[in-house]
């Protein structure tokens, strides 16, 4: 995929998951602005990407997006990709959250991202060439995480904003995504399922064993960026709206939320009728949730 000549905002990238999908964005030929909080850490990416720049700002506030176009704009002077990767974690179950555990964790994430799109989706359409907003979810926002009250309700908001704004911004020829991607990062790391085999891989250059990359889906990093320059290129312009998953070895498209089974009664459901039609009805298969513990071969 060839870039060259495209700009790409990528919040969140002096490490991690971001910085891989900067590095790649680069590789394709994007210049390429990079964001992270610590300006140490920005100046050490932008060390490692030819050509690319550099913001040091906490994402959230609309002031940071702001100078994040700014910065695409003033050094390159166009803006054709934003991937809003930045975030925090904060985790805590329910009885033990405090509000500015929350609040922190939705603003970096779910405002960020709002605030990052808006000013990018307003960029986008003066340049009247369109564009692309790449989102990034988790399996968390899909399926629910123990501990993760803040980071799911964000990652499921995250993947509903990727919804409405391919319906707002497709006129514009915008294109709009969610990735949900799995990878070794300093959080999966902790899994204490994973924490051996990556540890391993670390320490020996052994590659990740088929069942981790398979049937958990989980990779390196790299893994996953084909997926962001994928997305970011001419060849991903009718994909919009879609929530999709890579990791390790698969390449997955997550489905919408949709009505799984439906029952009738004439003249509507009285509480009794749906006490005795539940378990029969639409209730006699009922949904899984959470993220299913790895299956990890004895």
């Amino acid at each position: 995929m060839d870039l060259t000549g495209r700009v790409a905002v990528v919040t969140g990238s002096g490490r991690g998951l971001g910085l891989a999908y900067a590095k790649a964005l680069a590789a394709a030929g994007a210049s390429v602005v990079v964001n992270d909080v610590d300006q140490a850490v920005v100046d050490a990416a932008v060390a490692e990407i030819p050509g690319s720049v550099g913001v040091a700002a906490a994402v959230g506030g609309s002031e940071t997006a702001d100078r994040l176009v700014a910065a695409a704009v003033d050094n390159f002077g166009r803006l054709d990709v934003l991937v809003t990767n930045a975030g925090i974690l904060r985790d805590r179950v329910l009885w033990k959250m405090s509000d500015e555990d929350f609040d922190a964790v939705i603003d970096v994430h779910l405002r960020g991202t709002f605030t990052c799109a808006r000013a990018a989706a307003i960029r986008m359409r003066e340049q009247g060439e369109g564009g692309r907003l790449i989102l990034i979810s988790s399996p968390a926002g899909q399926r629910g995480n123990f501990g993760q009250t803040n980071y799911a309700a964000a990652k499921a908001g995250i993947a509903a904003m990727a919804r409405t704004w391919a319906l707002e911004l497709g006129r514009a020829g915008i294109t709009v995504n969610a990735v949900v991607p799995v990878a070794a990062t300093e959080m999966t790391k902790t899994i204490p399922a994973f924490a051996p085999v990556i540890e391993e891989s670390e320490r020996t250059g052994v590659p990740y064993p088929a069942w981790l990359r398979r049937d958990e889906g989980l990779g390196t990093v790299e893994d996953v960026t084909g997926l962001i320059v994928f997305l970011a290129s001419d060849a991903a312009k009718d994909i919009t709206g879609q929530a999709i998953g890579i990791g390790g070895d698969r390449l997955a498209l997550w489905s919408h939320p949709a009505e799984k089974d439906v029952a009738f009664a004439d003249g509507g459901w009285t509480v009794d009728a749906i006490a005795d039609g539940w378990s029969t009805g639409p209730g006699k298969n009922p949904e899984t949730y959470g993220i299913p513990a790895p299956k990890v071969p004895s």
